[in-house]
């Protein structure tokens, strides 16, 4: 996985139940809400290994040819294959994904049949999308206290009579 300019390592991975009738459109959401991101505004887009792009057909960029994603089904993957999603094309959070050579068995495995892809299976340190390492950072030294003396008093280790 890279994004923001860095590769990340060891890559963050999430394993996915996914039909054959799900489109890539569904795909692309699933992935991103397995990696915590929430501003689903950016641009993204598939592409195939043997170089075929999915995504979001746009009459302005013709040169930009694409297979629309809202009906473009993950059918049309062989078993084996490895594809590659970029969301944020200006950020480049891409995410290298592969077809398993072995069909599941969703209701024995999950225990029901999803409607959208569903990561089931994953580790690995969620990046922000934005890079930001909490939650109030806007690019300055953390505005809290790391050791914790911010914090209300109700757990040990937290409050302003901590050493």
């Amino acid at each position: 996985m890279e994004g923001r300019g860095r590769y990340w390592w060891p890559r963050p991975g999430r394993v996915f139940a996914a039909s054959r009738t799900h489109t890539f459109a569904q795909l692309a959401r699933s992935i991103d809400e397995a990696f915590g991101r929430w501003d689903f505004g950016h641009l993204h887009g598939f592409t195939l290994g043997d170089g075929t792009s999915v995504g979001i057909p746009d009459p302005d960029w013709p040169e930009r040819e694409a297979l629309d994603e809202e009906t473009t089904r993950l059918g049309r993957l062989q078993s084996g294959e490895a594809f590659a999603y970029e969301f944020d094309f200006g950020d480049g959070w891409t995410h290298i994904c592969r077809v398993e050579e072995q069909r599941i068995d969703p209701l024995d495995l999950l225990g029901v049949v999803p409607e959208v892809p569903v990561a089931y299976f994953g580790a690995g340190d969620l990046p922000d999308q934005y890079g930001r390492r909490w939650l109030d950072d806007e690019g300055g030294a953390p505005g809290k206290d790391p050791q914790a003396r911010d914090l209300p008093p109700i757990h040990p280790g937290w409050g302003a009579g901590v050493r």
